[in-house]
């Protein structure tokens, strides 16, 4: 699994311009059951994303798509983990749990 921190890199008008597109490519991941859950970072730095457990190669193609990585807008931070504790309703992510 994976936890996205996504920093803007760009002045915030040259961000909304792009940032249409950029929500229809989240909604895309959400169709392709890439995301868990997504949102906004406080203070308008960026994003944050987590993302289902994948190959890591699969996961960097894909942030390569978003709209604002392909415009150079944005700065992307992957940080991998394996989740051993989890709530119920994320129990079968749960990588410590045989499934």
């Amino acid at each position: 699994m994976y936890v996205v921190l996504l920093t803007y890199t760009a002045p915030l008008p040259e961000i909304d311009y792009v940032l249409p597109d950029h929500v229809e490519w989240v909604a895309r991941q959400y169709d392709h059951n890439h995301l868990l859950a997504s949102g906004r970072r406080d203070l308008h730095l960026g994003e944050v994303m987590i993302a289902r457990p994948m190959a890591r190669l699969k996961l960097d193609a894909i942030l390569a798509t978003d709209p604002l990585a392909v415009k150079h807008l944005a700065h992307y931070e992957v940080v991998e983990f394996s989740a051993t504790r989890t709530c119920p309703e994320l129990r079968l992510l749960n990588e410590a749990i045989p499934h």
